[in-house]
């Protein structure tokens, strides 16, 4: 079965939007689940499971970006953190940087940290409120380098010149600053260590719209001075299109949609995904009056309890009665594009490449 989604795997990797050569997979993601019990009762027996991500796969290129989008509880973030193994996958592999994350032992685990970072959403509530800007940007230099003090006091200067904020806030305090500032300071702290990998676990949310251009700029910059990897989690869609090269669309815990990002925005496939982009506004005045939004119907099902078949089938303006029984698998209809739906299982074009089980 593996060996069989490894293959499928190698079918995820499209043709960068900017136009570079596809570089080799940083990460490589494969089967990913993620769930949690449901405890019930005096004896607080398992009585269920919530679903939060239910067979996941990608693969994302050395130097670009991954966008993935989604309602609010589709398991993005939860996603973001199994990858990361802050939690412990329910199955499934992470591979990153040729190194098996899932598998690790707890010293082998430790010294592949350094690579893979994470930016999170609420700068106010990652950021230790009694740690000095120094210490919380040095603290990753303490646990694993050999740093002097001086060499640290260094490194954290050059990291605050790097995210643009003046040395002279070295010895401040996180309350001291705005929501930007402290976003700026969580980056910094990410690229203490000089990752491969960055996940941004939707680091714009939190964040007035005058400042969130700010600092997806301040990301790409990054991006192309220190070749970057990222995983970059966002409701905004438009902050997506700008940032990414590919994009994967999640609904109850699975991908239904992954394709490179000027496909994706300009002809959508899934019916999700449709309805997704068309909530994104137009700048010009006439297209938005003109356009017609889809507007789904119902609420998002319980990943305590997904419905028989696609999970989207309760919702979808365009379900069959097939897609009642039968979960759709992800295939790839058109090169770099992969799509989960029965509209798309029979089309001759289509090469059935199962990714997500």
């Amino acid at each position: 079965m593996l060996e069989a989604v490894e293959k499928a795997g190698s079918k995820l990797k499209a043709t960068p939007s900017r136009g570079a050569a596809t570089a080799p997979a940083l990460v490589q993601v494969r089967g990913l689940k993620m769930h949690f019990p449901i405890y019930s009762g005096l004896l607080r027996r398992q009585t269920g499971q919530v679903k939060a991500v239910d067979g996941v796969s990608f693969d994302i290129p050395a130097g670009e970006t991954l966008g993935l989008v989604g309602e609010s509880g589709c398991g993005k973030s939860t996603v973001a953190r199994a990858l990361l193994r802050l939690y412990e996958p329910t199955a499934g592999e992470v591979i990153v940087d040729g190194q098996n994350v899932t598998t690790a032992p707890p010293e082998a685990l430790r010294k592949l940290r350094p690579n893979m970072q994470m930016v999170f959403q609420d700068p106010q509530a990652s950021l230790n409120p009694r740690m000095t800007v120094a210490s919380i940007i040095g603290e990753p230099l303490v646990e694993h380098t050999r740093l002097s003090k001086t060499g640290q006091r260094e490194r954290i200067y050059e990291l605050l010149d790097q995210v643009g904020l003046n040395r002279n806030f070295a010895n401040r305090y996180p309350h001291e600053f705005s929501g930007g500032q402290r976003q700026r300071i969580g980056i910094a702290r990410a690229l203490a260590l000089n990752p491969k990998l960055i996940v941004c676990d939707e680091p714009i949310a939190a964040l007035d719209v005058s400042i969130q251009a700010q600092v997806v700029n301040l990301l790409e910059n990054l991006q192309k001075s220190h070749g970057l990897t990222y995983l970059f989690i966002s409701h905004d869609l438009s902050m997506v299109r700008h940032i990414a090269t590919r994009v994967a669309v999640m609904y109850l815990g699975r991908i239904v949609e992954l394709a490179e990002r000027d496909a994706l925005y300009a002809n959508p496939k899934h019916p999700y995904s449709q309805a997704l982009l068309s909530a994104v506004p137009e700048p010009d005045p006439k297209t938005e009056a003109t356009r017609q939004r889809i507007v789904l119907t119902g609420d998002v099902p319980s990943p305590s309890n997904p419905p028989k078949g696609c999970a989207f089938s309760t919702r979808c303006p365009q379900a069959m009665a097939h897609c009642r029984v039968v979960a759709p698998a992800l295939v790839e209809i058109e090169p770099g594009r992969i799509v989960a739906c029965h509209l798309y299982s029979n089309n001759d074009s289509t090469t059935a490449a199962t990714v997500a089980l």
